[in-house]
């Protein structure tokens, strides 16, 4: 099986080097290389083509949010984690909005870290709870008075908007197969016709087309 490459963003030297010698010890991660800045996570991201970045957020020069959102349009098949030393909205939504696959605080456990790369490299996302009930709140608000029929809203099968539904509540692969009695294998299927019926780029879009539709 192939190593997860990972890309460390950070303009701290000792974060990195630190979380460089966490993660090059985790089996089946590889760090291919290091940033300092947006610019040269760009530049080394274009240079390298990672599978997951670990994405600062306050850096000079460029931020993390833009390098981020600059990242995933050039290179669709990286992922992008947050990190950050602030529980802050206006940075997860920010990293979440540019096309990040997850956000997570700098002082999560390793083994939570290292547990989140392999999510993500494996086409799930990582939002913690409180940001994902934030979503909610923030999109239930948006949401037009009047109900939308959940099966005209979306062109999916019966089992893929059961699908959908499930991704926006929150709900992992593992999760969703034991809910709907499925295998994790079927359940992967489903959910890659779903973004692309959709033309969703992955879950965190998936989970916002969710509720901007009344779905959830």
């Amino acid at each position: 099986m192939t190593d997860t490459t990972l890309l460390l963003v950070d303009d701290q030297d000792l974060l990195r080097a630190g979380m460089a010698m966490v993660l090059g010890a985790a089996e089946g991660l590889r760090v291919v290389g290091e940033a300092t800045n947006g610019e040269d996570a760009i530049a080394r991201a274009t240079e390298l083509r990672p599978d997951v970045v670990l994405m600062d957020v306050r850096m000079p020069g460029l931020d993390g949010i833009e390098a981020t959102r600059r990242i995933v349009a050039a290179l669709p098949e990286t992922r992008v984690i947050i990190l950050t030393t602030f529980d802050l909205d206006e940075y997860a939504f920010g990293g979440l909005n540019a096309g990040a696959s997850g956000f997570l605080l700098k002082d999560a456990p390793s083994a939570d870290l290292v547990q989140a790369i392999h999510t993500v490299a494996g086409g799930e996302a990582i939002v913690s709870p409180r940001i994902t009930q934030r979503m909610i709140e923030i999109y239930r608000g948006k949401m037009p008075e009047t109900t939308v029929d959940p099966a005209a809203a979306t062109p999916l099968s019966e089992r893929e908007r059961e699908v959908l539904i499930a991704i926006g509540r929150g709900l992992s692969n593992t999760e969703i197969a034991a809910e709907l009695f499925l295998s994790e294998s079927t359940v992967k299927t489903h959910v890659g016709r779903v973004l692309a019926k959709l033309e969703l780029r992955d879950r965190v879009q998936a989970v916002i087309y969710a509720y901007q539709r009344g779905l959830v």
